[in-house]
């Protein structure tokens, strides 16, 4: 059963509405999304943390543009292979941090958190044109979706930012809860890696 038809004759606010809740929907159930965001707020400080996210989403806003609106057009399977080979990059990272070393993504959080967004809004594009969208409201539609996605991210940080806090508000507990974290991230993202090579 088909869960979402372009309307032929769409109206604005039935647009606005319609695909923003699609945007939030994708980005809650991508679980490879949110465990990249996730991994953001261990990786860096929470004074760091609004222009890291703000880089990410103006990373993948650009790309998700492009390739909804057919100025760039990449095969999405590599795509997908390369956005979960991100995350495991980004739980690597993680780890190297609890063992104090540099890495360029702690020295520049800000340029590889954009840089990695540029590659997830690649992913977002292709759930978008598979959705479709409405003639006569592409850019409306468009800028519905993205908007959904920065909702449903900065509801995710909401949540994940108070026990993430408490935690990391030891030394001890703090250590330990981003290796261990960082290990589930990583098996997650090699899990998507074998699934979506193999798919």
């Amino acid at each position: 059963e088909p869960r979402w038809s372009v309307p032929e004759a769409p109206r604005q606010w039935d647009v606005l509405t319609s695909y923003a809740r699609l945007g939030f929907e994708h980005i809650i159930s991508g679980f490879d999304h949110l465990s990249f965001v996730f991994g953001l707020v261990l990786l860096v400080s929470l004074r760091r943390l609004f222009w890291v996210v703000s880089a990410f989403t103006i990373g993948h806003s650009i790309t998700l543009a492009l390739s909804a609106l057919d100025v760039v057009r990449v095969q999405q399977r590599p795509v997908e292979i390369l956005i979960a080979l991100s995350i495991g990059v980004l739980a690597w990272e993680i780890v190297r941090l609890t063992r104090a070393e540099r890495t360029r993504f702690t020295a520049f959080p800000v340029m590889m958190a954009a840089s990695f967004g540029l590659l997830h809004g690649l992913g977002f594009a292709g759930a978008l044109r598979e959705l479709g969208l409405p003639e006569g409201a592409i850019p409306l539609s468009l800028f519905s979706f993205n908007v959904g996605i920065e909702v449903g991210q900065l509801a995710f940080l909401g949540v994940a930012l108070l026990p993430v806090t408490l935690i990391c508000s030891s030394d001890s507990w703090s250590r330990a809860f981003r290796v261990a974290s960082s290990y589930v991230i990583g098996a997650l993202a090699f899990y998507w890696v074998f699934e979506r090579a193999l798919a």
